[in-house]
Formats: C-alpha cells, sequence, structure tokens
C-alpha cells in the first residue's frame, strides 16, 4: 500500500455524457422538469471512487464553450458530432454546482480542452510525488500512463472503469501507453473527426510501431512497407502528421493552483442538502454526507470545511425506500415482474445463490417480489440495461451474474 497522497483527476463533460447516456433521463427529472440523470450518475460514480480509492486530493476539469486551439487550427475538428440532447441542457450548471457544495475544485481554461487540464497536473503531480488516477473516457489520455499514473477508463457507463496502466494498453493494443497516441493518429479517430490513413487499422499499425518504435520512424521508413497500405501510408502520411500534433496533450499549463487546493475537507453540509434536495437526490444526500460529511466516514480528523447558513429546503424527495427488506413478497412470473417494472422510476434488486440456482427479488417502496423458476431472456436483458436499479452489495452482485456470463446495468444506488 503506497504512502503517497493520491490526486484524483476526472473529466467532467467526458463521464457527465456517458452518465447521461447510461441512465434513462426520463426517470431523472424534478417537478420544474430539469433533467438530472447524468449528475445522479456522475455523483454516483464519484462516491464510488472515494470509497474504493480514497483519495487525499481531488479536481474535476471542464470544457468550456468556444473553440479550442485544435478547432481553430482545424475547424472540422469534433464537427461530426451532433446537437447536444435536449435533456442535457442545464445539467453541467447543476454539476458545478453540487461539486461546489461538496468542496470539490472544478477547472476550466480558455482556448484548451478538460484532457489539457488533467494531463498538465497529472505530470506535475506525478512530478511532486503524487500517485495519480485520471478518469476520462477519452483515449489520448493513454499517453499520460506512467510509473505514477494510471488511468481510469468506463468500458460501459460510468461504473465500470478499467485501469489502463502499461500492460493493460499492451495487452489490449499490442503496443505501449506511450506509443497509443501514434497508434490513434495512424488509424484516426472518428469520435474527434479526425480520418486517419485509408486501409489502415489498429493491428497494421500496430504492427509497424512494434516495428519501427514511433510514428516519425514509421514515416521514414514508409518506404520500406510494401503492399497498398504502405501506398496509403506514402500518399496520405500528411493526415498521419496532422492528427498526431492535435491528439497531444498539452503538459505544461500553468493553472496558478497549488495541489494543496484539492486536498479534500468535508463537504458543506447545509449546501448539500440545499442543492442535493433541488435535484431530488435524497439517496444521494445521505450518502455524500455518511461518508464525507463532517461525522463521515471519511472525514473524522480532517479541517472542516465552512458551515453555511442553514435555509428551508423544499418539500422532501420522495422517498424509493431504505431497504430492499420488504414484507409480504409474492412469486411471480418473469412477465409479471417485468410487466411490473414498466410502473416502477427505480426497482430495488437482489440476487441470492441457492446452490446452482439464482434467487431474484424485485422491491418497490411498498412492494417485494420473487421469480419463481428461471429468468427468461428479457428479464435477462433488463438486468443487463440502463434501467434503474438501486441494491445491496454491487461488487458481490455483479461477482455472482459474471460466473455466469452476465452483466448488470444502470445501478444508481449501492
Amino acid at each position: 500500500m503506497t504512502n503517497k497522497p493520491t490526486l484524483l483527476l476526472i473529466d467532467g463533460h467526458s463521464l457527465a455524457f456517458r452518465a447521461f447516456y447510461a441512465l434513462n433521463p426520463s426517470n431523472f427529472r424534478t417537478p420544474d422538469g430539469q433533467h438530472t440523470n447524468a449528475v445522479h450518475g456522475f455523483i454516483s460514480m464519484l462516491l464510488n471512487l472515494l470509497e474504493g480509492e480514497k483519495p487525499s486530493h481531488l479536481a474535476v476539469a471542464f470544457d468550456i464553450s468556444g473553440p479550442s486551439f485544435r478547432a481553430i487550427e482545424y475547424p472540422e475538428y469534433k464537427g461530426n458530432r451532433g446537437e447536444t440532447p435536449e435533456e442535457f441542457y442545464g445539467q453541467t450548471e447543476l454539476l458545478e454546482e453540487a461539486m461546489k457544495a461538496m468542496n470539490i475544485t472544478t477547472l476550466t481554461k480558455k482556448d484548451y480542452e478538460a484532457d489539457d487540464i488533467l494531463a498538465s497536473l497529472a505530470d506535475q503531480a506525478a512530478a511532486a510525488g503524487y500517485r495519480v488516477l485520471v478518469v476520462s473516457g477519452d483515449r489520448d489520455t493513454f499517453q499520460l500512463i506512467g510509473e505514477n499514473t494510471t488511468i481510469l477508463y468506463p468500458i460501459k457507463g460510468v461504473m465500470n472503469l478499467a485501469r489502463m496502466n502499461d500492460e493493460a494498453v499492451v495487452e489490449r493494443y499490442g503496443i505501449h501507453a506511450r506509443q497509443y497516441p501514434d497508434l490513434a493518429a495512424l488509424v484516426g479517430e472518428t469520435s474527434d473527426n479526425l480520418p486517419g490513413i485509408p486501409g489502415v487499422g489498429p493491428k497494421t499499425a500496430a504492427k509497424w510501431l512494434q516495428a519501427y518504435g514511433d510514428l516519425k520512424t514509421v514515416l521514414a521508413k514508409a518506404d520500406e512497407i510494401p503492399g497498398k497500405v504502405g501506398e496509403s501510408l506514402r500518399e496520405h502520411s500528411e493526415l498521419a502528421v496532422r492528427n498526431r500534433r492535435l491528439n497531444h496533450l498539452v503538459r505544461d499549463l500553468d493553472l496558478g493552483l497549488d495541489f494543496e487546493s484539492f486536498r479534500l475537507t468535508s463537504v458543506d453540509e447545509n449546501k448539500v442538502k440545499a442543492t442535493f434536495t433541488k435535484m431530488h437526490f435524497k439517496t444521494l444526500t445521505e450518502r455524500v454526507l455518511r461518508l464525507r460529511g463532517q461525522n463521515g466516514s471519511q472525514t473524522t480528523g480532517l479541517k472542516a470545511a465552512p458551515e453555511s447558513v442553514s435555509v428551508a429546503s423544499e418539500s422532501e424527495e420522495k422517498k424509493i425506500f431504505d431497504t430492499l427488506e420488504i414484507p409480504e413478497a409474492r412469486n411471480v412470473t418473469s412477465k409479471e415482474v417485468l410487466d411490473w417494472i414498466k410502473k416502477q422510476s427505480t426497482v430495488g434488486f437482489e440476487i441470492e445463490e441457492q446452490g446452482s440456482d439464482l434467487l431474484l427479488g424485485f422491491a418497490s417502496e411498498s412492494e417485494r417480489l420473487v421469480l419463481s423458476g428461471s429468468a427468461d431472456k428479457e428479464l435477462l436483458q433488463w438486468i443487463a440495461s440502463a434501467s434503474p436499479k438501486a441494491l445491496f452489495d454491487l461488487k458481490g452482485t455483479r461477482r455472482i451474474l459474471l460466473e455466469r456470463d452476465l452483466e448488470i446495468g444502470g445501478v444508481v444506488d449501492d
């Protein structure tokens, strides 16, 4: 176990969008019509990270409106991205408000992207002796991987994060982490609207990098590469050069901040209650205060945050449930469960092993259902779907399901 302080850095927009698409917007909406699914998913992920990684320092970086220096150089950069979904509007501002209430530093910088902020902080913190964890859904961050820096990369939604170190990159892509931006330059990046060398895929690019070491040498030795792919490389080499210039993350930004400003303290309990009540996040409020409140499990002995004046809150959010132990369970078929699920906003879900069989339980505030017999295909699809679920012991539930080649998705509370 390392004694180094741990700095957790999060790409705010990247993870907020992933949370948005992982949770159905229609299930997370305030009475005045504001959707909150991205905020809910992001904070749930954040709490899991705080519990699992126990960072001492934390910062969240956001993109800001207006073109970055990359879009100024190449106007088509990210030009293929569609309109922001209407349900996402307003959620970034709510997320920033929630971070402020939790005393978490948020960062932006004109002309730069969030990844550039994360890259600069990661390099500077690693050099200063920190253990650095970067949470981002952008594979360009793989170039930051080093002895003291690990990327936590979302595999599905925001709850399943792959720990990407150099060994993991080699296993998955056949090249070292430092070579990944060269591979991306050759192949291109669809999400950034950066076309690569026609006819060159990840395996071909990895083979070249294994042979020649880096993009500069691949291009210098292009005459040695036979076949149509070699011809395509020679003809379109400028695409790879441009892509590599654009996917390079800026690592020397001066943000004018001391790392101590990122140190986690207890949250402002009154602000958390007021902010989270506005979004109708009762369960998340309880989780935040249990973990990072003034008497939280991670804040005993830490410097307390300044406490704001308590204000009268809005009407309390309707309670979903505090426990899955609801009396008078009734046995139901898969079809009956699925019909019942359609009427629920969030479903309490529980699995118990009974020999080689599984006992599946489902709960709302007032009902408890137990599945009779085996789950059919449609019910298994629901378990893996983004439909909101609350359960006890996600780790144990996931283990049981993985042993049977099954997945679980849409977990909004654990």
